[in-house]
């Protein structure tokens, strides 16, 4: 029996019982989900050699309603949907290893992504880029319900804060995605590693392979600037009107915006 979404994400979707996978229901498509091994994101963890879930979590992209299949493939749109592993890895929550969008071909943009939380609590990390200065550096701390936007260019990881459960979003991408883990495999990770306390909290360790850095922590936010509305779900404002969401395919429509843009 499919286990129910805290949030609706306006698809007929629930997650399996036990597995890191998702249950789709009627009118619906998506692929079995990719399974995210521990092996692949040690050269980012604090502790390569630390053990945790294996597998870590499980990614399924490109789901959707199948009346909506030619119009996501024509905007160049994708869906994905994610779930998370409870637990911890070694002293670090569950989290993935961080990458960077790669150019889309199709716009000449590293393009960005909305997630939408639907079970848990996430972290959404983000910094401006994966070099020796990370620039801005910004946790968000998003529940059920709640949108994150990471900007074009930000390099970026996803976390499951409380480590006694499974976590679940989803997420808009462009459908020529293409991930760049370079800059960070570089730096041993991103510029800050979450570190679990004993209470099961969150703390900050700055990664010294990097210039040091402010971390700023807040809690999800609205994006009325990029005209997303944070009282309906994602895939709703794209059934509803589909430009509300083609900044992701098409980030110059709003490239005003990206300069001074934090997540």
């Amino acid at each position: 029996m499919a286990v129910r979404l805290e949030f609706d994400s306006g698809l007929a979707l629930g997650l399996e019982e036990t597995t890191l996978a998702f249950e789709y229901g009627a009118g619906m498509f998506g692929p079995e989900p990719e399974m995210r091994r521990l092996d692949a994101i040690r050269a980012s963890l604090r502790d390569p050699q630390c053990s945790g879930p294996d597998p870590v979590y499980g990614i399924a992209m490109d789901i959707g309603r199948e009346e909506d299949r030619a119009a996501l493939e024509k905007r160049t749109l994708l869906f994905g949907a994610v779930v998370y592993a409870g637990g911890r890895l070694g002293d670090e929550p569950v989290r993935s290893q961080g990458h960077i969008h790669k150019v889309a071909p199709h716009c000449g943009w590293s393009t960005p992504e909305i997630f939408e939380i639907w079970s848990g609590t996430a972290i959404v990390y983000a910094q401006e880029r994966a070099e020796d200065d990370p620039g801005r550096c910004i946790a968000v701390t998003a529940k059920a319900g709640d949108q994150v936007v990471v900007g074009p260019g930000w390099a970026h990881c996803v976390i499951n804060a409380d480590p006694g459960s499974r976590m679940a979003f989803g997420a808009w991408c462009d459908r020529q995605y293409g991930f760049e883990y370079a800059g960070v495999r570089a730096h041993h990770g991103l510029a800050w590693f979450p570190l679990l306390t004993e209470a099961g909290t969150i703390e900050w360790q700055a990664n010294p392979r990097y210039v040091a850095s402010r971390l700023e922590e807040h809690a999800a936010r609205g994006y009325p600037e990029l005209g997303l509305d944070a009282g309906r779900s994602l895939y709703g404002q794209f059934v509803d009107d589909a430009d509300s969401v083609m900044f992701v395919a098409e980030p110059g429509r709003v490239a005003d915006v990206w300069p001074a843009f934090a997540p």
